[in-house]
């Protein structure tokens, strides 16, 4: 009975994508303002992650952004994409009657497979897409065994 009362870490993830699917119904119901962060459950930057058996890699698309205002970090296979975009200042007078480009903080955590080699990590920014690729580790890359 008392087993049956605590609730163990599988049902907390239960509880969390509960709430996930509640936010991404009605983003604003819980008193957050609705933006484009939140639309959809999508989140800024946009990403594609693709898997090779050489490499996994990270696009982010984020047009608009110096590449000194961004941050990439590994830790524990966890993937974070940190950074901040501005936006111009509105010339005096000018009223604007729509706004969709977000502007302020933004980070994305991706989590990583267990067999990369997070010290050989690259990433570039060019064109508003930053590209990280983060290679496997060589001994789990299949290899091809000549047959005497």
């Amino acid at each position: 009975m008392i087993a049956t009362m605590l609730k163990t870490p599988a049902s907390w993830f239960a509880d969390l994508d509960r709430l996930q699917r509640e936010l991404d119904r009605d983003p604003g119901g819980f008193g957050l303002p609705v933006s484009i962060r939140a639309v959809g459950g999508a989140g800024f930057p946009a990403i594609n992650v693709a898997s090779t058996p050489q490499a996994v890699e990270v696009y982010a698309f984020a047009p608009g952004i110096d590449a000194s205002q961004l941050e990439v970090t590994v830790d524990h296979n966890l993937l974070s994409i940190v950074g901040k975009r501005e936006l111009p200042a509105a010339a005096k007078g000018q009223v604007s009657y729509a706004e969709e480009r977000f502007s302020g903080g933004f980070r994305r955590v991706i989590s990583l497979p267990e067999d990369i080699d997070a010290s050989k990590i690259e990433a570039r920014y060019t064109d508003g897409v930053l590209r990280v690729s983060i290679p496997r580790r060589e001994a789990v890359q299949p290899r091809r065994i000549t047959v005497n």
